[in-house]
């Protein structure tokens, strides 16, 4: 494997940096003439496209996982990572490497640049980059089967540009209302907006008006429906297992397994497959138990309403599983985020550390104390990640027989997770958002 000259590396994050100072930037023209100069590398393998609230990175990592158990060679490209970079583009699940980024961003750099020479606004997005970079990925490492989960929205997203096997829309709730629209039936369509003609459209467990939007979308362009509801109901009991935990997983295993089911028969898609491809999904983050200095530790993204509802039940699991309430650690992006998670720790929590993930969106020390309800009867500190976790295998939150919880924004679970975890390098939190 090559390698890549640290500096190198270095350098090339400063530039994707810059693309990134500039926020997000929505439409899908940019991506297309990207892709039309690249040889349209996104039509060179079959792609499954995946959008949603919630939901859309873990049945996007389970229909790769079931996929790879009926035996394909699978890509992946989700957002944000976690840690490093390369997470985002993963071919059997290895994801970029530093070497990979810095080669793509040398052939992509002055393409880019040329361009965005008559107009620096159509010079491509960070996120038009790295959809870019999967693209090319998957072509050139022979991957056979896709899967892409949209970065925000659907309708005007980089991924737009596919022609998927199917899509996915695993969930619909108010979220990134100021791109997105502030009723659900507006996010909805913009959700929606993935949908192509004459491919199959799997619904996942959305609200009434959602899925109305979903339908007339589908009915317009001639997409066949697949709904979970009708499907599996509303007996959890019918809904498949997963290795991951929570009631909202075993919905998001039924989007996935409803949507491999319904790829064509040359897949080879068994109940079998299915079941081995669902018991071996590797997504962190999620109600992710970890053992830590002797305690139980939880890692958690719930980072909206409809995430601090589910939240609110695994809490309550967490509780009568081990007989004590938890020191929770949370922090989050904006204040309508915010407010519902944090009133959920409070129902909950012994104790709550109150922190500020490394994001110019993060609310701040002030905003989320103010947002902890005056009845709340356990003790509420400020607090920075790095004096929660000072070294690997320490946190210094709670007693020594505590439960401990890290949830909110995937961004301030990366943090964590790059000091637990340091021989996956430095974390790169400044190329998180989008």
């Amino acid at each position: 494997m090559a390698t890549c000259d640290p500096a190198d590396y270095a350098a090339v994050c400063e530039y994707l940096y810059g693309l990134k100072a500039h926020g997000p930037r929505f439409g899908i023209d940019r991506m297309e003439r990207l892709a039309a100069e690249l040889g349209h590398p996104e039509r060179a393998l079959p792609l499954i496209h995946v959008a949603g609230t919630n939901g859309k990175g873990s049945v996007s990592a389970m229909l790769d996982a079931i996929l790879h158990a009926a035996g394909w060679r699978t890509g992946l490209y989700t957002s944000p990572h976690l840690v490093k970079l390369g997470e985002r583009v993963q071919v059997e699940r290895r994801r970029l490497t530093e070497a990979e980024i810095c080669a793509y961003a040398r052939e992509l750099g002055p393409l880019a640049e040329r361009i965005g020479a008559g107009n620096p606004d159509e010079r491509p997005s960070f996120f038009e980059f790295m959809t870019a970079m999967a693209f090319l990925q998957f072509a050139r490492r022979g991957c056979e089967i896709g899967v892409i989960e949209v970065g925000m929205g659907g309708r005007l997203d980089a991924t737009n540009i596919i022609t998927p096997e199917l899509s996915v829309i695993t969930s619909i709730s108010m979220d990134h209302c100021e791109y997105l629209g502030d009723t659900i039936e507006q996010i909805a369509g913009e959700k929606a907006g993935i949908i192509k003609p004459g491919r199959p459209v799997i619904m996942g467990r959305v609200p009434p008006r959602a899925e109305r939007v979903i339908r007339e979308r589908a009915a317009a362009v001639g997409a066949p429906v697949h709904a979970v509801a009708a499907e599996y109901g509303e007996d959890l009991d019918r809904y498949p297992h997963t290795n991951l935990e929570g009631d909202y997983q075993r919905w998001n295993a039924a989007t996935a397994a409803l949507a491999a089911r319904t790829l064509p028969a040359r897949w080879r898609i068994t109940p079998e497959v299915i079941a081995a491809g669902l018991h071996h999904v590797d997504w962190p983050g999620r109600w992710q138990r970890v053992r830590l200095d002797g305690r139980l530790l939880i890692l958690d993204a719930s980072h909206n309403p409809e995430g601090a509802a589910v939240l609110a039940v695994n809490l309550e699991h967490l509780q009568a599983e081990t007989g004590r309430r938890p020191v929770v650690i949370t922090g989050v992006l904006g204040a309508a985020r915010a407010r519902p998670l944090i009133e959920t720790v409070c129902r909950h929590a012994r104790e709550v550390h109150l922190v500020v993930p490394q994001q110019a969106r993060a609310c701040p020390h002030d905003e989320l104390l103010a947002m902890v309800p005056p009845d709340f009867p356990g003790s509420c500190h400020r607090a920075e990640v790095a004096q929660l976790f000072p070294a690997t295998g320490g946190c210094t939150a709670g007693g020594p027989d505590d439960v401990l919880v890290v949830t909110g924004s995937i961004y301030l679970l990366g943090e964590v997770m790059a000091r637990l975890e340091p021989q996956r390098g430095g974390g790169e939190g400044r190329l998180q958002d989008f």
